[in-house]
């Protein structure tokens, strides 16, 4: 299967959780174990990343949200807050686990030829596809290379490296096979919106 398969394949998952509700969302967080334990530690990591950003997804939500309060108190988060908040922090962390799949099995040579493949129509309306894979190229060869120093001056005080580095994408052709699957999942995401909404 082509990587540009596989890249369309994980949008719909990313579209799919958007639209979980809160048992079903419930039941794909219990089924996380499933991916493995190299999976989960490396999740369990970006989570941990991520934790400013769903204290904050706490806080906004289910103290910004109006509705019966939990408790008897003037400062009482709103039950309804805290519902919201759990079930768009369950949708992050089920993206995160998405995420980790997706570069599990997808080393970045044909990541990237699989983005090269799938922004390719975009040259028709002037879109400069290598600048923006040479970009994603640098954002995630930093993310994996760059440690998490204590201190964030000290990355302003990195000096550059003054290496020259070659990309080079090993494209090849989209088969009848992926052809046909990118058509499914493109009818299929309206029915999926469609029932999600019902």
């Amino acid at each position: 299967m082509h990587p540009s398969t596989l890249i369309a394949a994980w949008l719909f998952v990313v579209v799919a959780v958007q639209l979980l509700a809160a048992e079903m969302l419930l039941a794909a967080l219990l089924l996380l174990p499933l991916c493995g334990t190299v999976a989960l530690r490396r999740w369990l990591q970006l989570v941990w990343r991520a934790r400013w950003l769903l204290g904050s997804l706490l806080l906004i939500l289910a103290w910004g949200t109006a509705g019966d309060a939990v408790w008897d108190f003037p400062l009482a988060p709103s039950t309804q807050g805290l519902r919201d908040a759990g079930t768009h922090a369950g949708r992050l962390v089920l993206l995160l686990m998405a995420v980790v799949v997706l570069r599990q099995h997808l080393p970045l040579p044909e990541l990237l030829s699989g983005f090269y493949r799938l922004l390719a129509p975009l040259r028709r309306c002037r879109v400069d596809v290598d600048r923006a894979l040479v970009r994603l190229l640098l954002v995630l060869d930093m993310l994996d290379r760059l440690p998490r120093p204590a201190d964030w001056r000290a990355l302003l005080a990195a000096p550059a490296s003054g290496q020259t580095q070659v990309l080079e994408l090993s494209d090849r052709s989209l088969s009848r096979r992926d052809h046909l699957l990118m058509a499914l999942l493109l009818i299929s995401l309206p029915a999926l919106v469609a029932l999600a909404a019902a």
